[in-house]
């Protein structure tokens, strides 16, 4: 986003759980294509850490059998030859000051080299990690350190965290990764609302009917039950990823695509959305909860009967909200929010649906017919639609919905970045624009707390859904009020 900035030509990137899920699933695979697209630094050197006891060797076997299991078919052997010589290992464990001392030799003997220390370890350990990267003097000027959520469960643990890796990184040395952020279609928003003329004059509360950002998902819970069960959809979803998508939709045009400024307008959108409190909690939102059903074609469990969830577990799986925000721009247009696992399809789209027409001169027929819509779809695939109403072909005037796609593999043909790999290349660059700011988590934190603590003090459960279907009855009723239907309804 924004022009394409030079990658330091000498860096160290340090992942903290380097053996772990995400680096062998994420961000390994993401360094390996962006080694083969030559984007890389050219010296890189990338450390993973770890309590294990492994050689640089062991490690690099380990993450070539994991990233190949992973990706099957798709992994390619040549790639990962031109990548493993960037690979070493360093075994620390972060509650021992001791086992940092080879980590800090390595990288003192290359004291001119930028660092990034990936963090992608429990949030309890960030701050016993980063004091002792300072006490072994690790941290320059030139050092960043990338967060990964969760960062806390609420906004007071959320503030613990920025405190303690504050102190020793300054708020521009500090990536709060949101890898939602990082997905093309989202930045392809951008560059439609604020690259365009054709858009602006429309994107307002005039046109706009109505807005819905949905992220299902097909997986329950997976192996992740003992984590999830403290978490819920609320705080692993809706707080980020759906509230920071809310931001791109609603924000103003910034001043330009720097950093500070395009933060500033959606930390404008997150204070300005309109408290959920009290007795509206139970009229806006929907909390609920997945029963036995079928995934796949397959049938699966109900939440309950996971591996390590308690028989009386309230843990909400999915979450509907209906959220307003009081500007001049969207005042009363309502953005509906959708979460939820074990769901029918795993989709992330944003849907704006336009206004009618204010009088149809085609008849009754025309009238009926679905108001325009853009559809923003940012997983399984990547595109943007625009679906409009045009004559069929014939001797009668009969409109019939059309759209016209931009479907990113088709209208270009180089490769697009994956999520990962272009927020690792913003972190190698030192470019912050795609990441959030702590004054945007503390706001985004403020917002759902109440509505958390409402739940928490209801005696009523989540509402059940069957596995394989679209989430409570409620969630529709919760649209339903309004005259309107999700998208999939219609």
């Amino acid at each position: 986003m924004g022009t394409r900035m030079q990658a330091v030509p000498e860096l160290d990137l340090v992942i903290f759980g380097g053996t772990g899920d995400l680096a062998m699933r994420k961000l390994l695979p993401a360094l390996m294509r962006l080694q083969q697209d030559e984007l890389l630094p050219a010296r890189l050197r990338v450390i993973g850490v770890a309590r294990e006891p492994l050689t640089q060797a062991a490690f690099q076997a380990l993450a070539h059998d994991r990233i190949a299991s992973y990706q099957g078919k798709h992994f390619d052997p040549a790639g990962w030859d031109r990548f493993v010589g960037h690979i070493d290992y360093a075994r620390v464990d972060a509650t021992d000051a001791a086992s940092f001392d080879d980590l800090a030799q390595r990288l003192q003997a290359e004291p001119q080299r930028d660092r990034v220390f990936y963090l992608s370890t429990a949030p309890r350990l960030f701050s016993t990690i980063c004091d002792q990267l300072a006490a072994k003097g690790l941290i320059t000027e030139r050092s960043r350190v990338v967060l990964e959520k969760p960062l806390g469960h609420d906004l007071a643990s959320s503030r613990d965290i920025n405190d303690a890796v504050g102190g020793h990184f300054g708020e521009q040395q500090i990536y709060r990764i949101d890898h939602y952020l990082g997905k093309e279609p989202v930045q392809n928003l951008l560059a439609l609302r604020f690259g365009n003329a054709l858009f602006e004059p429309l994107w307002r509360r005039e046109s706009v009917r109505d807005v819905q950002i949905t992220v299902s998902e097909e997986l329950g819970v997976e192996s992740r039950g003992d984590f999830y069960d403290q978490v819920g959809a609320m705080r692993d979803m809706v707080q980020n990823h759906l509230l920071q998508l809310l931001c791109i939709v609603a924000m103003e045009p910034p001043a330009s695509i720097s950093a500070d400024a395009v933060r500033d307008e959606k930390l404008k959108i997150l204070r300005a959305l309109r408290p959920i409190e009290g007795a509206d909690v139970a009229h806006k939102t929907v909390r609920g909860q997945y029963r036995a059903g079928a995934s796949g074609g397959k049938p699966v469990p109900g939440y309950l009967e996971e591996e390590r969830i308690k028989p009386d577990s309230t843990t909400e799986t999915f979450v509907a909200i209906r959220a307003e925000i009081d500007t001049w721009r969207w005042a009363g247009v309502p953005f509906f929010l959708r979460t939820g696992k074990r769901m029918p399809q795993r989709v992330a789209e944003i849907v704006v649906n336009f206004r009618s027409v204010p009088h149809s001169i085609f008849g009754q027929s025309a009238e009926s017919m679905n108001p325009n819509r853009m559809v923003i779809r940012m997983q399984p695939d990547e595109k943007v639609e625009l679906h409009l109403l045009a004559k069929q072909p014939g001797d009668v005037m009969n409109l019939q919905p059309v759209h016209l796609n931009l479907d990113f593999s088709q209208s270009f043909k180089s490769r697009s970045l994956e999520a990962y790999e272009r927020l690792l290349m913003d972190v190698m660059r030192g470019n912050l624009t795609l990441f959030v700011r702590r004054d945007e988590q503390e706001a985004a934190w403020r917002w759902v707390e109440p509505i958390m603590n409402a739940w928490k003090a209801s005696t009523d459960k989540p509402k059940p859904y069957t596995a394989g279907t679209w989430g409570p009855a409620a969630s529709s009723a919760l649209l339903g009020r309004d005259g309107l239907a999700w998208h999939e309804e219609i």
